[in-house]
């Protein structure tokens, strides 16, 4: 398959092994969406960013300084450097023009020695305990993960992405359709816990009782929860006199904070969807939205302390238990980083997937892409914050979707998904980032490669160190023989619970919204579950649960995860892809407390299986 000087690939194969080739008419739209003129040859070949690292030939350069991210400065008259630290340099040319940043990477990602654990994976939102405000928050974070590190013996928590959306209701359920890839959700914070919370709990009794008593239902008001907890948080701003870890954090995050901050207050005041704001407020660098920020500088103000409330919050959350953040794949159109980076997205068009055996007609994810050669003409800064926020307090991160690196499938605006076309990225480039910041953070990574996976992607990532995610679902093959390098899980959010496939629940579930299951991989999955668990059709839920979970046991794995649905043989998924209103998608809470979860016989039961796996737990050093 060839790819033109664009990115845009000519063909692809499909989960079947099918040749589709890319319509005319979808390569035109993507060119118009990339802002690209079909008679150029491609984009311009020189960029402002080199990315050294080991086993690359040395970077031939312009004479010139280089500015070294220490301080310290360098002539280089040839070659770089082959001892240069890691970390991103400046070099200045002799003759002038844009400096050129010198982006120095090691060899793969960080991953802690003889890593061998498991733990939890949590949709945090569903975790909710008595103190909760109607839905898990980071409190309940750092309970949980107390409490599985300490009784259970677990190494990990695997969580739902935190990332922000838009400040408005309706409140977007999904964590996989962020306004912001950069900063957290503050609907995740704990009230009792920010600052004069305690000498103001009378003014706050009754916003907790309304709160509290939404815990009741098992389906997660999101809008309810989110005009009361900004109600508690007005109050609590007012009264707050300052202190110098919010004035160290604004500083540290800088202009990317003020324009997040700004974009809220703008999306508060003029509503959902910057491209029908007045035409003045659409990009973040016009005198609009610079004289909105002065004018409005406490309400600024008011979401930077959001931010920080919840970083706070988080790191207090991952000092019993690392945290295994998720980064989704991109960011709503409408949201903060979109109206930021929009010089660097093709908003004419959105990622997706082809057409494979579960969805027959492809998906589209509704998130727009950045652009390839803008991305490196930018330095790479957008995926370079992107990555560091996203391995901000984690121990270890889970990339959604990493095929993302190597390829993203494009859909125009208009067309089905099935006519898309993939668009090629800097891989090594990006691979090799992601390795630097993996580093820094001491914290390994996880790629997420399930569905059309190109060949040689599983061998670019092990050799970067990067894990597999290996599903119990869709491997033939018995855990024992999975591979070392990877997370080794049932089920994912997105696919049936150990319940629901059991008892045919999920398939019920999918007929009385008037669809027509996948019997055939169903009864695949069952089969394979009665044959590897050793159970027959008489066997009860629970029992099937733990058997399953103990054959997981046996993986060589890196990493096994549990989901919280499973150790409460919960029959639900979190999220049926391909609806949005008819189920209550990433919106069910688990069906008791956190305090009950604590005593209930089966997660207990669950870990004592994956506790057993040899050196479990010994692994989990950063």
């Amino acid at each position: 398959m060839a790819t033109d000087s664009w990115g845009i690939t000519d063909a692809y194969d499909d989960a079947r092994g099918e040749r589709r080739a890319t319509p005319t008419a979808t390569r035109q739209a993507i060119l118009a969406a990339m802002g690209a003129d079909p008679a150029d040859p491609g984009p311009p070949a020189d960029a402002p960013v080199v990315v050294v690292a080991p086993g690359r030939a040395r970077a031939a350069v312009a004479p010139g300084d280089l500015s070294l991210e220490d301080g310290s400065r360098l002539r280089v008259e040839g070659p770089l450097p082959s001892d240069l630290p890691l970390g991103y340099h400046d070099l200045y040319p002799r003759g002038g023009g844009e400096p050129v940043r010198v982006i120095v990477c090691p060899p793969a990602c960080h991953l802690p020695e003889g890593l061998r654990t498991w733990g939890w994976a949590a949709q945090l939102y569903a975790v909710r305990s008595a103190e909760s405000w109607g839905i898990g928050d980071l409190a309940d974070l750092r309970r949980l993960a107390r409490w599985s590190a300490t009784e259970l013996g677990a190494g990990a928590v695997l969580i739902n992405p935190l990332n922000a959306p838009l400040p408005v209701v309706p409140q977007e359920p999904s964590p996989y359709f962020p306004s912001s890839r950069r900063y957290r959700n503050p609907i995740y914070l704990r009230i009792d816990e920010v600052p004069g919370a305690a000498a103001g709990r009378a003014d706050l009794q009754r916003l907790a009782g309304l709160a509290r008593a939404l815990n009741a239902d098992r389906r997660i008001d999101r809008d309810r929860v989110f005009r009361l907890k900004m109600e508690a948080l007005e109050v609590l701003w007012s009264r707050f006199d300052g202190e110098p870890g919010f004035e160290r954090y604004s500083a540290a995050e800088g202009a990317a904070l003020v324009d997040f901050a700004t974009f809220a207050a703008l999306a508060e005041h003029h509503g959902r969807g910057w491209h029908g704001w007045p035409v003045d407020y659409r990009h973040p660098a016009s005198p609009a939205v610079a004289r909105f920020r002065a004018e409005r500088e406490d309400r600024v103000r008011f979401h930077q302390w959001l931010q920080w409330l919840a970083d706070e919050q988080l790191r207090r959350a991952a000092e019993s238990l690392p945290v295994i953040q998720d980064l989704p794949i991109g960011v709503d159109a409408d949201g903060a980083d979109a109206w930021a980076w929009q010089d660097m997205l093709a908003l004419g068009v959105s990622v997706g997937a082809p057409p494979d055996d579960f969805s027959p007609h492809g998906q589209d994810w509704g998130l727009p892409p950045l652009i390839p050669h803008r991305l490196r003409g930018a330095r790479y800064e957008p995926f370079i914050q992107t990555i560091r926020a996203a391995l901000r307090h984690a121990g270890g991160l889970r990339i959604d979707h990493v095929m993302g690196l190597f390829r993203l499938f494009w859909i125009p605006r208009g067309m089905a998904a099935a006519e898309g076309a993939f668009v090629r990225y800097p891989a090594d480039d990006l691979l090799a980032i992601v390795a630097l910041e993996s580093h820094r953070a001491r914290a390994f990574i996880v790629g997420e490669d399930l569905g059309t996976v190109e060949r040689g992607v599983r061998e670019r990532l092990a050799a970067q160190r990067v894990l597999s995610y290996r599903l119990f679902w869709f491997e033939s093959e018995a855990p024992a023989r999975y591979p070392e390098l990877a997370l080794a899980a049932v089920t994912t959010h997105d696919l049936p619970t150990i319940a629901g496939l059991w008892t045919g629940a999920d398939q019920a579930a999918q007929r009385a919204l008037g669809w027509h299951p996948n019997e055939e991989g169903f009864q695949w999955m069952r089969a394979r579950l009665r044959e590897f668990a050793g159970v027959d059709d008489s066997a009860s839920v629970p029992e099937v649960i733990e058997r399953t979970y103990r054959l997981l046991a046996g993986a060589p794995s890196a990493i096994v995860t549990a989901t919280l649905e499973d150790a409460l043989a919960v029959p639900e998924r979190p999220n049926l892809p391909g609806t949005t209103t008819e189920r209550p998608n990433w919106s069910l809470a688990l069906p008791v407390s956190l305090e009950e979860l604590e005593r209930h016989p089966l997660p207990r039961a669950i870990a004592g299986a994956l506790r057993d796996r040899a050196g479990a737990g010994a692994g989990t050093r950063r």
